[in-house]
């Protein structure tokens, strides 16, 4: 098979799966896992998509959301890895922010039964993930309000004037992007201004999220890289990375992802 023929099917994985892991190319293009690697260099060099630790994923334009149920379905091990890990940061009888997205959500659905804790968030999902179990002693849950984004967030003046009525002890936000330079971003503006309001809340900041989010960079910049307490991250995250982050934050918690 040609190089351009390669280059194609791989494009062709990426528009459907949106991600691939360089050993699934190998065995679908049925070439050394080294021919995948040159493959996606060139592909990334050319800016057709993103290499990541042990794969690569679509290179989406700047100001795309791509709706929650498709980001459910990327590195789902990846996230409940780190919302496993970010579980140890959740104290009995403390009032904690949650936002919107698929690797927050992961966090919440261990947070059932904790009748000692507040949460305040932004996100349908996480709300009935809390308050939907009757027989259970459910947190004291509050949901903002406000206007839906394809990421299932609530956005807008009506979030942004409930979360200016709470001061909380932690905030775990979902990116969809961090990076040293451009720091915390999104391409949604107004989940922009939400999230900013969101972050102000808490006297610390933990952000989750999995190894693809990094360089990642959105239209909309609402947070620095320094602002971030804890990073809690994914063992796939390439430990050259870790260091040059562990510059900037001040503490990165890598999550074990189970090998399956």
């Amino acid at each position: 098979m040609l190089a351009a023929e390669r280059h194609e099917r791989i494009r062709a994985v990426l528009r459907a799966e949106g991600a691939v892991k360089v050993v699934d190319l190998a065995e679908i293009l049925d070439v050394s896992e080294m021919t995948i690697r040159r493959d996606l260099d060139v592909l990334d060099e050319r800016q057709e998509l993103r290499k990541v630790h042990g794969g690569a994923i679509a290179r989406g334009n700047r100001g795309v959301e791509p709706p929650s149920t498709a980001k459910a379905a990327r590195q789902h091990s990846e996230k409940v890895a780190i919302g496993r890990a970010a579980l140890d940061a959740v104290e009995d009888g403390m009032t904690i922010a949650i936002s919107a997205g698929t690797t927050t959500l992961e966090l919440a659905k261990l947070l059932r039964g904790r009748g000692s804790i507040t949460v305040v968030t932004n996100s349908i999902s996480i709300f009935s993930e809390l308050t939907g179990h009757p027989s259970e002693p459910n947190p004291v849950v509050y949901l903002t309000g406000g206007s839906r984004t394809p990421s299932d967030a609530l956005v807008g003046p009506i979030a942004n004037t409930a979360l200016d009525a709470f001061r909380v002890d932690a905030v775990f936000l979902g990116v969809h992007g961090f990076d040293i330079e451009s720091g915390l971003t999104t391409p949604n503006i107004a989940e922009a201004e939400t999230n900013r309001r969101l972050v102000a809340t808490g006297r610390r900041l933990l952000v989750l999220a999995d190894n693809t989010k990094y360089r990642e960079v959105g239209t909309n910049v609402f947070g620095l890289i320094s602002d971030v307490h804890t990073l809690v991250v994914d063992d796939g995250l390439d430990p050259q990375d870790r260091v040059a982050l562990a510059a900037h934050v001040e503490n990165i918690v890598v999550a074990e992802t189970e090998k399956i």
